[in-house]
C-alpha cells in the first residue's frame, strides 16, 4: 500500500502533535497566536470516543460572526474563551482513524463522514465548531455528544470515491437545500393558539380542518362567531371572546409573551395593526391576511425573524379563511418559471444559482444580480451551462448599470407577470423592499439572507392577499437535508465542488477567514487541515503555484476530485 493509499484508508501514521486555530476571545488579535496556528497534542480517544481526522473544512461567514462576537455570541454565552478557546470549522469532512472499545462494533478505521454541525444535547446547542472542537484542527476526539445526541448520530456516511471538499461542503449546501423544502401547514396549527380579528365584512367562512387548542376571537362577524362556538364544543378548543387589544398587549395577555401560532386578520387592516400583528407571532407562526382590498401602505416587517424564526405571511382575497393555508404551499422553484436571485455573486448566492441549473424541473429564466461587479463574473461563467439546458440566464449589477437602468432592465425581464420566485441572499433590508413589487401572482418570496432579528424592511403586503403571494424563510438545516444533498452529489445531480474558489492548508486558514470577512471570494474557501504549510491560494493562481493541480481543474475554473487527489499526493506527508 502506498503512503497516499494508507492516508486515504485512515491507516496511516498518526502524529503526536497537531496544528489547531484556537480563538481566545472577540477580535482578530485573538485568533491563533502570532497570526498562526498553535501546536497541540493529538488526543488519545477514551473508550467511548472516536479519533477523527479532519480532511476538508469550509470557511463560512458564520465563523466571522464568532470572531467578531467572541463570548457574546448566542451559542457561546458564558464561555471563558481565554481558558477554553473555541476551535472553529463547522463545514467538515472527516475520517475515523481510531475507535474506542465501546464503539468497535459500529465504527471502523477508514469510515468517512460529513458532519451535521447543528448538534443538540438535551435541547442545548452544542454545535460542531462552536461548543465542540471543529475542523480548524487536524484531529479531534468525539463521543456521545456527537454520536448519540438528541437526533441520534450527527455524522453522515460518505462513499469511498467521494471528494473531501465536495462532501465538506454538504453543510452549507444543506442550508440551501432546506430553503426549498420548507414545511407548510394546510391549516392553523393543531393544538396551537389562534387570534382572529374581525375588521370588516360579514361573509367569511371556516371551511376545513380547524383544531387549535385556543381561539381568541376579537370583533369577529356574527356568523363566524356562531361557527366558532359550535366548533369549540364539538372539537374541544377553548374559545375566548375578547375586545380589541394592541397586538403586543394581546400577545402578553393570551400567550404569556410567547406569541400566537396563527393570527388571522379579516378585512382591511390599518398598517399599524398589520405591523403589530406580524410581531406578535410565535416561532413558525403564520400571519393570514384575508382581504379584498390593498393594504394601502407599507409596513415595517421584521425580515430577520422570517429567516430565523420561520414566520410565514399568507393570505387570500376570498371568503374561505383557511384557503390561504391550502393554496400556494410550494417552496420549490416553479418549473419553467422566472427566478431572481439577489446577492448571487457570493458563495451562497452561487449555490442557489447552481441548484436551479441542476434541478430536474428548471426555471426558464434565471436573473442573477449583485450590488457590485467584482463577484458576478463567476456566476456569468455558468451562462453556458444554462444555455445547454435551454435556460435564459442574465447577470446584472447595480454598480455597472446604475440604479435607473438596473431597475428598468429588471422590469423588462420580469415582464407584466413578475418573477415567480425571488430568493434574497443579499443581506440588505433595502434589497428586500425593492424586490417585493416584482413578485408574480402565486409567487414565493424566500428570505435566505441571515439578517439579524429586529431588522425591519418596509413592505406592502397587499399581494399576499390579492395575488396569493407567499413570504417564507429558513435558517440552517437538518440531518435529512444533508442526506438529500449527499444523495444528489453521489448520483451526480448536484455539483457542490463548483462552489470552491480558493484552497489552503492550516497556514492559510487565518488569511482565508479574513478573505471571507472582506468578501474577497465569489465562492467558498476550503482548508485541507492535513496540509500544514499551504497558504491561501485562489484556484486561478494554482496555474503558477501548483500547475499539476491546476491541470486537473474543470475548464481551468472548477475544483474536481482529481485535482484534490493530485493536491494531496503532492503535499501530504
Amino acid at each position: 500500500m502506498s503512503d497516499f493509499e494508507a492516508y486515504k484508508s485512515g491507516h496511516g501514521p498518526i502524529p503526536d502533535t497537531q496544528l489547531i486555530w484556537p480563538l481566545y476571545g472577540a477580535g482578530w488579535d485573538n485568533l491563533g497566536r502570532n497570526d498562526g496556528p498553535i501546536e497541540a497534542p493529538v488526543p488519545e480517544p477514551e473508550p467511548d470516543q472516536l479519533l477523527v481526522r479532519h480532511d476538508a473544512t469550509g470557511l463560512c461567514f458564520s465563523d466571522i460572526k464568532i470572531i467578531k462576537a467572541g463570548p457574546t455570541h448566542p451559542r457561546l454565552v458564558g464561555r471563558d474563551m481565554e481558558k477554553n478557546p473555541v476551535v472553529q470549522g463547522h463545514e467538515v469532512s472527516l475520517t475515523v482513524v481510531k475507535v474506542g472499545e465501546e464503539w468497535q462494533d459500529e465504527y471502523s478505521v477508514g469510515d468517512r463522514f460529513a458532519v451535521q454541525a447543528d448538534i443538540y444535547n438535551d435541547g442545548v446547542s452544542t454545535a460542531y465548531g462552536y461548543r465542540i472542537q471543529g475542523g480548524l484542527s487536524q484531529y479531534g476526539a468525539i463521543g456521545r455528544e456527537v454520536l448519540d445526541a438528541d437526533e441520534g448520530c450527527y455524522l453522515l456516511p460518505i462513499w469511498p470515491e467521494a471528494g473531501y471538499a465536495e462532501t465538506g461542503l454538504t453543510e452549507p449546501w444543506a442550508c440551501v437545500e432546506a430553503a426549498y423544502v420548507i414545511p407548510s401547514r394546510s391549516t392553523v396549527k393543531p393544538g396551537g393558539t389562534v387570534w382572529i380579528v374581525g375588521l370588516n365584512g360579514a361573509d367569511y367562512v371556516l371551511d376545513g380542518e380547524f383544531n387549535p387548542s385556543r381561539v381568541i376571537a376579537t370583533d369577529v362577524p356574527a356568523d363566524m362567531l356562531v361557527t366558532l362556538e359550535d366548533s369549540s364544543s364539538t372539537r374541544g378548543f377553548e374559545l375566548v371572546g375578547a375586545s380589541f387589544l394592541p397586538p403586543d398587549g394581546a400577545k402578553e395577555r393570551y400567550t404569556g409573551g410567547g406569541g400566537f401560532d396563527d393570527i388571522i386578520l379579516l378585512g382591511h387592516p390599518e398598517p399599524s395593526l398589520l405591523e403589530g400583528a406580524a410581531n406578535a407571532l410565535a416561532r413558525d407562526g403564520y400571519l393570514n391576511l384575508v382581504s379584498r382590498e390593498p393594504v394601502g401602505a407599507v409596513v415595517n416587517l421584521d425580515v430577520g425573524r422570517i429567516h430565523y424564526d420561520g414566520w410565514r405571511y399568507v393570505g387570500t382575497a376570498g371568503s374561505d379563511v383557511l384557503a390561504a393555508y391550502e393554496s400556494n404551499q410550494r417552496s420549490e422553484l416553479k418549473p419553467s418559471g422566472k427566478l431572481w436571485v439577489l446577492g448571487a455573486g457570493g458563495p451562497m448566492g452561487q449555490m442557489h444559482v447552481q441548484r436551479a441549473l441542476d434541478s430536474p424541473e428548471k426555471p426558464s429564466l434565471i436573473v442573477a444580480t449583485n450590488l457590485r461587479t467584482n463577484r458576478i463574473d463567476v456566476v456569468e461563467n455558468l451562462t453556458s451551462d444554462a444555455e445547454k439546458h435551454g435556460i435564459e440566464m442574465v447577470c446584472l449589477t447595480r454598480q455597472e448599470l446604475g440604479p435607473q437602468r438596473y431597475f428598468e432592465r429588471l422590469r423588462d425581464l420580469a415582464g407584466a407577470d413578475g418573477f415567480d420566485d425571488i430568493i434574497v441572499v443579499a443581506a440588505s433590508a433595502d434589497a428586500i423592499t425593492e424586490a417585493v413589487p416584482f413578485l408574480a401572482k402565486d409567487g414565493v418570496f424566500n428570505i435566505f439572507a441571515g439578517l439579524p432579528r429586529g431588522t425591519t424592511a418596509p413592505i406592502d403586503l397587499s399581494n399576499v392577499a390579492l395575488r396569493n403571494a407567499r413570504f417564507i424563510g429558513s435558517s440552517g438545516s437538518k440531518i435529512a437535508d444533508m442526506q438529500r444533498v449527499l444523495d444528489k452529489v453521489r448520483d451526480r445531480q448536484l455539483t457542490t465542488r463548483r462552489s470552491v474558489a480558493a484552497i489552503s492548508g492550516m497556514a492559510g486558514a487565518g488569511d482565508g477567514l479574513r478573505g471571507v470577512a472582506e468578501g474577497c471570494f465569489a465562492g467558498k474557501a476550503i482548508v485541507f487541515p492535513q496540509i500544514p504549510d499551504l497558504g491561501l491560494t485562489p484556484l486561478s493562481e494554482l496555474k503558477h503555484a501548483l500547475p499539476n493541480v491546476y491541470a486537473k481543474l474543470e475548464d481551468g475554473r472548477y475544483w474536481t476530485n482529481e485535482a484534490e487527489v493530485e493536491l494531496l499526493r503532492t503535499v501530504v506527508p
